[in-house]
């Protein structure tokens, strides 16, 4: 059907009158926010994918702000680009690393007049020693580090009874995963010997260091980082592996013949946190994602996206609760109270000292 110009005239005209509404909406919802937060714009850097699909664009439609992303693959590469001047509104670090963003004043104080969702938080994540009186961080997920293993081809029995020394038990050669971490790796081989896995005492880093050779040299693990949550979910490789507690908790979901299990000798306990840079340009506005992140809804649709434990406690007790989607997940809810259990502290001497022992055990490997 043919338009006649006068048609096609006023179909534009619309067009561009509807177009100027939304821009002006647009630009208004910018203005309220820009009014009420001092800006509009909220910068992150976090740990992978580590947060729900829904997350940001709900946060970005309720609040009428852009939330920029960006992730960082270790502690170690996050604080160097704080470090060297990089500004963002939010970041997600671990406890050790808290610990030295704030012996170095490179975080800022948060706001609790705003923080009106603290209250919603399990007494399990709150007042940590790197932080006692979150003044500073508010817990994002939690966990530990653990054993997943096959319970068809490995006794249950076995494992609660060697723990971490099945790694060195000669019946399982050949058969597990072992998590490319020097920090963990050493926190298994210390607990093993039975000392602090934050020893300064390099004695016994040193023979935590000799027993990952004998490891390394008589079980010819496989070493591997995120890849084991598919390869231990399948079964089909390898039937032991040590993995972080969120992981091990996917795994278990999808596989029912996995099971898990954190040894007597006790584990690293570790806390992931939201804080806020001190160099941040749009802290107000950090500070009402912050308190967004604890509420209930997305507390909710986060541990069911990534499997990790929730520090809101209504969502942590309905998801480990007999019926709850992880209530007979062994991996989900972390273990809390056990004295042998420990969270890292930041110690760069310590930590230099482990990473190049951790070099040697894997080029060890090759000879």
């Amino acid at each position: 059907m043919k338009h006649s110009s006068f048609a096609i005239f006023a179909s534009v005209a619309l067009l561009m009158i509807c177009g100027l509404f939304i821009f002006a909406g647009c630009g208004k919802a910018k203005s309220a926010a820009i009014e009420k937060y001092g800006s509009d714009r909220l910068k992150l850097y976090l740990p992978g994918a580590y947060m729900s699909d829904s997350l940001i664009p709900n946060f970005e439609k309720q609040y009428g702000v852009k939330v920029i992303v960006e992730y960082f693959d270790s502690n170690e590469m996050m604080y160097a680009k704080v470090q060297a001047g990089d500004k963002y509104d939010v970041l997600i670090p671990s406890d050790y690393m808290i610990e030295r963003l704030l012996s170095q004043k490179m975080l800022q104080p948060l706001d609790k007049n705003a923080l009106t969702n603290i209250k919603e938080l399990s007494p399990a994540v709150m007042n940590l020693k790197y932080d006692p009186n979150n003044t500073y961080s508010i817990p994002y997920f939690w966990g530990n580090v653990g054993i997943v293993y096959n319970t068809k081809k490995v006794d249950p029995k076995v494992v609660e009874e060697q723990g971490y020394s099945i790694f060195q038990n000669p019946d399982y050669a050949g058969r597990i995963y072992w998590y490319d971490s020097e920090r963990d790796s050493f926190m298994i081989a210390l607990k093993v010997l039975g000392y602090s896995m934050n020893t300064e005492n390099k004695d016994e880093i040193n023979k935590a260091y000799e027993w990952l050779l004998k490891m390394n040299d008589t079980m010819n693990p496989a070493y591997v980082t995120d890849e084991v949550i598919d390869a231990m979910t399948t079964g089909k490789q390898k039937d032991i592996a040590i993995v972080y507690s969120g992981d091990a908790a996917t795994v278990l979901k999808e596989n029912k013949d996995m099971s898990y299990f954190a040894p007597n000798e006790g584990t690293n306990v570790w806390y992931d946190a939201m804080v806020i840079p001190a160099n941040a340009q749009a802290p107000k506005l950090a500070n009402e994602f912050i308190n967004y992140v604890m509420t209930y809804d997305v507390s909710l649709e986060n541990t069911k996206a990534v499997g990790y434990a929730s520090p809101n406690d209504k969502v942590l007790k309905e998801m480990s609760a007999p019926d709850g989607l992880f209530g007979q997940n062994k991996a989900y809810l972390p273990r809390s109270g056990y004295d042998k259990d420990e969270i890292f502290h930041d110690n760069e001497v310590i930590r230099s000292m482990i990473s190049e022992l951790w070099i040697k055990v894997k080029a060890h490997k090759a000879n």
